[in-house]
């Protein structure tokens, strides 16, 4: 889950960069929501998670963690396709960013319970404590 997280986070990195980079060739900055989110969701806290699940292989291989990775890799292509259509004035397109943003938020709240409810457990804080050691 780690790796897999990590490999997704380079993915939507390249994208953004490359979504920044068109924008200023064509200095044309209506995507600057877009690039944020794609750089923020996408590549810094798509990281972090593949960060945290590879230093907590535990918590990566709950049930809680592999929802939170469908949820959050569906939608995020999903909240930026809206942001895009929006972007380019696309009323229409605000119910498909909603539902994109609701499933990313569904997703974070889902790893926040995981990390908690797996890091407070004692058995693991032992054994988390074992490898330190």
């Amino acid at each position: 889950m780690g790796k897999t997280f990590i490999k997704i986070a380079a993915v939507y990195f390249s994208i953004g960069v490359l979504v920044g980079m068109s924008m200023g060739i064509a200095h044309d900055f209506r995507l600057t929501s877009t690039h944020a989110h794609i750089n923020l969701l996408g590549w810094v806290s798509t990281a972090l998670f593949g960060i945290i699940y590879s230093i907590y292989p535990f918590a990566a291989s709950t049930k809680l963690a592999k929802i939170h990775f469908w949820l959050h890799n569906i939608g995020l292509p999903v909240m930026v396709i809206g942001l895009v259509l929006e972007s380019f004035g696309v009323s229409a397109a605000l119910p498909i960013m909603i539902i994109g943003s609701l499933a990313v938020v569904i997703g974070t709240l889902l790893f926040t319970t995981n990390i908690v409810k797996t890091l407070n457990n004692r058995s693991v804080q032992k054994a988390d404590h074992t490898i330190k050691a």
